[in-house]
């Protein structure tokens, strides 16, 4: 069926304030940040070396062992982290040194904005698509879509550009964003889009050409940041099923191409499920020659927050 002359014309879209909105998450319910020697060590030990507690103890002395011996650990994650709470923990690990490196979906820099200026996100989609007005909110769209197009015309990246946006902000709850904390630190962000997926595409402002070339660069920048991972760094993936397992069974594939080595790296997902992708194309096929794979079934809300305790234990007691 040919479309319809003159639809879909995105300038005639109605949206509306996110003061308007009703969220499903409020910053009144993160997480909180361990400190290192809260008498963590006692619960590493009444974890059992067995099964998963067994890889999750592996997983652990990885992130540790790529630490201590200057290796990134780069830290994937689709949105749902950000929106059960998650980004304190993950914010902490940034400005410890232990991430070197974020990479996001789409959804991922949609979230992590809306908690740094507005302290709330996580739309009822259930009831706002019964009307229309799911994915419309006005402040989202044009802060994300307004710095990528500037960004692209500056040459940087969509994660270089939201982070520059959010981080140089005066957005009241911004020390609860994940790309404020890179943009503090100079860590680099990269995100990967696939046009339609998010609600910022539904836009007046929304440049698919803009969109296409600043992810692109981003996946040239990841692809470089992943091969500083050869012998002995960490690539974790929390959350994203789909889209960050495929952009990195593609991102090794030209390493390896290219000339480069990547060998001895350490795979880690953490999801609800097992997923074909996340297990073949993380943790399994790109590392099966050399290296180590774990996948940590388990909501992200309560395993997340035992992986990041963990670690700071395992790097303090560390020699």
């Amino acid at each position: 069926m040919s479309e319809e002359k003159g639809f879909p014309d995105f300038s005639k879209l109605e949206q509306r304030s996110i003061k308007n909105r009703h969220s499903l998450v409020n910053i009144k319910g993160f997480a909180s940040p361990v400190k290192a020697g809260s008498e963590i060590g006692a619960l590493w030990n009444s974890i059992p070396d067995i099964l998963a507690g067994k890889a999750l103890k592996d997983a652990v002395k990885a992130v540790s062992f790529a630490f201590n011996n200057h290796k990134p650990v780069i830290f994937a994650t689709g949105a749902h982290l950000i929106k059960v709470g998650l980004s304190p923990l993950i914010i902490d690990l940034i400005q410890s040194g232990i991430i070197k490196g974020i990479a996001l979906n789409g959804a991922g820099i949609i979230h992590d904005l809306e908690i740094a200026f507005h302290g709330e996100t996580s739309e009822d989609v259930e009831k706002e698509i019964a009307c229309g007005t799911f994915g419309l909110t006005e402040e989202t769209a044009s802060y994300i879509n307004d710095a990528i197009n500037d960004g692209v015309k500056k040459g940087e990246g969509i994660g270089s550009s939201i982070s520059r946006l959010i981080g140089e902000s005066n957005f009241k709850y911004k020390d609860k964003s994940i790309l404020s904390a890179c943009w503090e630190q100079n860590i680099p962000v990269t995100v990967h889009v696939a046009i339609g997926t998010d609600i910022t595409h539904i836009s007046p402002n929304a440049d698919g050409s803009s969109i296409g070339e600043g992810s692109f660069k981003d996946f040239k920048t990841f692809i470089a940041n992943l091969a500083e991972l050869n012998d002995g760094g960490v690539f974790i993936n929390v959350g994203s099923a789909v889209i960050i397992p495929e952009v990195f069974l593609k991102a090794v594939s030209a390493i390896r191409n290219l000339g480069r080595t990547f060998e001895n790296v350490t795979t880690i997902v953490f999801d609800f499920i097992k997923q074909y992708r996340a297990e073949q194309n993380v943790v399994s096929r790109p590392i099966k020659e050399s290296g180590k794979g774990f996948y940590i079934v388990g909501h992200h809300e309560l395993t997340i927050p035992l992986f990041c305790a963990l670690i700071k234990e395992e790097i303090l007691r560390s020699p």
